[in-house]
């Protein structure tokens, strides 16, 4: 079944606190679901299908569905890491295609930096894969194991730590006119290299930020997206994709995104050429870089000479990326991006993102991001929208 067509994205919200000491996961949840129903023009009684995934608090759905106090025909807890809600976009249109939700209600929220997490912490081998118990006496960690994908990309095209630099000052160039980014001050590429190495080859300013907050999105069926006031964004393209070990049978320079990329335009009917925008999960400057050439806005390998001639910058490049400033300089919270990735798309294709920063008539975008680690096994889910 195509997903082409049956639903719409009919309300975005971002929560703008990128500290929340003052508040719990389950209320910041809930004021995005309050901004993202305000966005849309509909009230809590409207929604009958909620998504979440595992960064919500207790049994999930169950927990946050009673806690918002809905009445609820449908529930999906897929998780699939920092692209759940991306999927999750597919998943409600799926439901909705298939009668078993009108309007649906997807919820990110979390409080990494007020609980003090980061990438370079080591990872729990309890409840973990099935695998990771051989993988542990190596020291994995979310910065190392994103590192030896940027070293063996190096090794084998001859990209150079100069080239990964320009994807942050590509965000850096569009987080200036954000004023909720936690980064607001542009850098360079000289920047970059001088910042402090955290797992060679990736620098400080390499690495995405930790932040609080929050997002939600509403899906709804075409009837009632086109009843209301809001630009109605199609939901055109989906995809999702995973990579594991393979057994031992693995290349470290490529993501899951090869398939879940290839799904979305096939069943969107669009080639790479034609997107006007993308938001890319961007966890490391080496995430981007790897995810540009899967989706086909390059060649592999030729990923490096594509970031570093600005085609990432708003105005100036062929690509225009995240510009709200990304999870290298805006926001990444719950330290999981695909939220906040679809609602920078949402904003391009209506025309309301800064003025600085806005893609002259976008009426197409992608959404794409992964979940999990890149260099180990990760989901991938790539969303292609449209302004209608």
């Amino acid at each position: 079944m195509t997903l082409n067509g049956t639903a719409y994205i009919v309300g975005a919200y971002e929560h703008p606190t990128r500290k929340a000491a003052d508040r719990s996961v389950a209320q910041l949840h809930a004021e995005s679901a309050l901004g993202a129903l305000a966005d849309a023009g509909l009230g809590k009684a409207d929604i009958d299908g909620y998504f979440c995934a595992g960064d919500a608090p207790g049994l999930g759905p169950l927990a946050m569905a009673d806690y918002m106090n809905l009445r609820l025909r449908h529930l999906d807890s897929t998780d699939l890491g920092g692209c759940s809600y991306i999927a999750h976009v597919a998943h409600a249109a799926a439901a909705i295609a298939a009668g078993r939700c009108n309007v649906a209600l997807i919820t990110l929220a979390g409080r990494p930096r007020s609980d003090g997490h980061s990438g370079t912490a080591p990872r729990p081998v309890a409840g973990a894969a099935p695998d990771a118990a051989w993988e542990a006496p190596f020291g994995p960690v979310t910065t190392n194991v994103y590192a030896m994908c940027a070293m063996r990309h190096m090794h084998q095209y001859g990209t150079t730590p100069e080239q990964l630099a320009w994807i942050k000052v590509a965000a850096s160039q569009h987080a200036q006119h954000n004023p909720h980014a936690m980064l607001r001050e542009v850098v360079t590429v000289a920047d970059v290299l001088a910042s402090p190495m955290i797992a060679d080859p990736l620098h400080r300013l390499d690495c995405c930020v930790v932040s609080d907050g929050g997002g939600a999105l509403v899906v709804a069926r075409p009837e009632i997206a086109k009843s209301l006031a809001r630009p109605p964004i199609r939901v055109r393209g989906t995809g999702e994709a995973m990579k594991g070990q393979n057994g031992g049978d693995i290349d470290l320079t490529y993501s899951a995104g090869r398939w879940s990329g290839a799904a979305a335009f096939a069943e969107a009917g669009v080639a790479p050429a034609d997107i006007r925008y993308a938001s890319i999960y961007d966890s490391f400057t080496i995430t981007v870089l790897i995810q540009i050439e899967d989706l086909g806005f390059c060649a592999k390998g030729e990923g490096g000479r594509f970031v570093a001639d600005g085609n990432l910058i708003s105005g100036v490049g062929r690509l225009p990326f995240n510009t709200d400033g990304g999870g290298l300089c805006n926001n990444h919270p719950a330290n999981r991006g695909g939220m906040t990735k679809v609602i920078e798309a949402v904003r391009q294709l209506r025309g309301e993102a800064h003025p600085a920063v806005q893609v002259p008539d976008c009426t197409l975008a992608l959404a794409h991001g992964t979940g999990g680690l890149l260099g180990s096994r990760h989901g991938a889910a790539t969303l292609i929208l449209e302004r209608e």
